[in-house]
């Protein structure tokens, strides 16, 4: 008896996405998704701090090396855990807990598969991995060990990854932001006591991180074990289904193409400025992850918009509710526009402050401070742009979200790369980076124009208030 109401409870909290004020709805379900990027994102600038104080400016170049890798590895878990959450959203707005549950049972088999897979080829190829991103024989070693400790782990992330997106599509936003609150404030405690108190380096970094991605799992999994709610692990689902994997990867995967075109963009971006920079390319690489982990502040809040934008704009997609889930789309645009407005501001008006904070080695500040001003040119669009993608992949429109997530890295920025340093030098490298997002979002303007009007003049369904 308990449990069907409690079912009922967890039935009604994602009903509620269909029938509530639209901006109320965004607020509490994208409020506790940017408190959680966000701190994320403030730890990994806390990282870098204790890194760049505690080991040496060539640990952050390690650290630049390493994080895009890292990011890879995650982007298979992202891929699954954006994939099933859109689809756990659309299932429920159709009305078909059933399919919801088999998506859920579906994609703990495959994030367990793949992230060990992810381990397993990790592992065996790092050194040539490194290497390729551009690691020199200085950087090789801190790059090296902070990889190990993280690829063993990379199955507990994967899975807490995948499922605390599931748990936010599934009226639990409070609770996914908890989860990274909980592993960011493990990652805090354990950092500065592996760092300074053992003497352990990076890979004290590395450890501190994978306690906090274990803990995280032990977190999600105890949530979606739990009988009492209505989206949870029951032993029929829990099996691989082909359809639903495809469905799963096909939504996901503009996710991750967008991840590893980053990675490739960074294999091209860190070479060119070791190559271009010359004696300083060691520090040029630092500098980049310096300004990159700043940036990424800011595009954190933007994340955090479109992860509360999704389960709105899925459920009331699949519920044919249209004109809500177009305010919805227009509501997160405005915000987004905002906060990347003022990331530029602070960004070009205080850039010597903001990096000094990470090292007091006179070149990199004097690098990470051009590298801020320039790549932060384009910034005010660049809301924009996230936010749009994640809209035609919140609806399912897998192609659109795939080629928009690739058009800034793979149509604009590589080949600005590759050209701009043979024209301008050094400063082309820093320059291409501005002129992808720029040419991206005039991109991304074009197809939503012209796919626009397609979702505001089909048909809908009645309004469920009335």
């Amino acid at each position: 008896m308990v449990t069907d109401v409690k079912t009922k409870v967890d039935s009604s909290r994602s009903a509620r996405l269909g029938t509530q004020p639209i901006a109320s709805l965004l607020a509490e379900y994208a409020l506790p998704a940017i408190m959680a990027t966000v701190a994320s994102s403030l730890y990994n600038i806390v990282d870098r701090i204790f890194i760049g104080n505690g080991v040496g400016p060539y640990a952050i170049a390690g650290l630049s090396i390493a994080m895009p890798i890292m990011n890879l590895t995650t982007a298979f878990g992202s891929m699954l855990g954006v994939g099933s959450s859109t689809l756990v959203s659309i299932r429920l707005g159709q009305k078909r807990r059933d399919e919801a549950q088999q998506v859920l049972g579906t994609t703990l088999l495959l994030n367990i598969l793949v992230g060990l897979a992810v381990c397993i080829c990790g592992l065996i190829w790092l050194e040539p991995i490194l290497r390729l991103f551009g690691a020199s024989e200085q950087v090789l070693p801190y790059a090296k060990e902070f990889m190990q400790v993280i690829l063993i782990a990379n199955v507990f992330n994967h899975n807490f990854l995948g499922f605390n997106a599931v748990m936010r599509a599934t009226g639990y936003p409070r609770k996914a932001m908890l989860s990274t609150f909980i592993t960011v404030l493990v990652n805090l405690v354990l950092a500065p006591i592996f760092i300074f108190v053992f003497d352990w380096g990076i890979r004290g970094a590395a450890l501190a991180t994978a306690g906090a991605q274990v803990t995280g799992f032990v977190w999600v999994m105890m949530h979606f074990c739990d009988k009492r709610h209505s989206i949870r692990f029951e032993w029929r689902y829990i099996r691989l289904k082909l359809k639903v994997i495809g469905d799963v990867i096909s939504i996901g995967s503009s996710n991750f193409l967008m991840h590893a075109c980053t990675c490739l963009m960074v294999i091209i971006l860190n070479n060119s400025l070791a190559h271009y920079g010359g004696a300083e390319g060691d520090m040029a690489i630092a500098a980049y992850g310096i300004c990159n982990s700043v940036v990424m502040l800011f595009l954190m809040v933007v994340i955090g918009l479109n992860q509360g934008m999704q389960p709105i704009v899925g459920y009331n997609f699949g519920a044919k509710l249209n004109s809500r889930m177009m305010q919805a789309y227009k509501l997160t645009l405005l915000v987004a526009t905002a906060v990347t407005t003022a990331g530029f501001l602070i960004g070009e008006l205080f850039p010597r402050g903001i990096v000094s904070l990470f090292t007091n080695d006179e070149t990199l500040i004097r690098l990470s401070t051009t590298c801020l001003r320039t790549i932060l040119i384009s910034f005010p669009v660049v809301g924009f742009q996230m936010v749009t993608t994640t809209f035609f992949q919140s609806v399912g429109k897998a192609a659109w979200s795939i080629f928009l997530s690739l058009s800034r890295q793979l149509i604009f920025l590589i080949p600005g790369l590759i050209i701009l340093p043979r024209i301008f030098g050094f400063s082309g490298v820093w320059a291409a980076l501005p002129t992808g997002d720029i040419l991206a979002s005039i991109l991304t303007a074009i197809v939503i124009a012209l796919k626009i009007k397609k979702f505001v003049e089909a048909p809908e369904a009645k309004d469920l208030r009335n």
